[in-house]
């Protein structure tokens, strides 16, 4: 099972993704929840809390890559968890996406215009 925690911040989303990501449904939840925010400029996943990615997984990390870059949205990977990392560099995608340390991603929003940065008292959760 995927579990996603959403939070806005201004046009920048972060989906913290924990649990699963394996083909199927979760993948399918992962995709309506990532274009559901097409507005961003960024859009961030945290994956330290995921446990295992399956080839499903990986597959639609690279679509949602191609999809973001398509909308002229960042897609930033952060913190993921040794499985993931493993993962990654197994198959040499640590190379493809853009990839984040959770401080890198706490620094850009401090860079956030101020009317932005308010709202980051504001943000918006919810969870699959």
């Amino acid at each position: 099972m995927l579990n996603i925690v959403i939070q806005n911040t201004g046009d920048v989303a972060i989906l913290r993704c924990s649990g699963r990501m394996v083909r199927g449904e979760a993948m399918q939840t992962l995709r309506s929840t990532v274009v559901s925010r097409a507005s961003a400029r960024i859009i961030v996943l945290d994956l330290a809390q995921v446990k295992f990615l399956d080839a499903g997984g990986l597959a639609m990390l690279l679509s949602l890559n191609e999809w973001a870059g398509r909308q002229g949205i960042q897609l930033k990977l952060t913190s993921p968890s040794k499985f993931v990392q493993t993962m990654l560099a197994i198959t040499r995608l640590d190379r493809v996406f853009d990839m984040s340390s959770l401080d890198q991603v706490l620094q850009l929003l401090r860079c956030l215009p101020e009317r932005e940065s308010a709202a980051i008292g504001h943000a918006a959760m919810m969870a699959y």
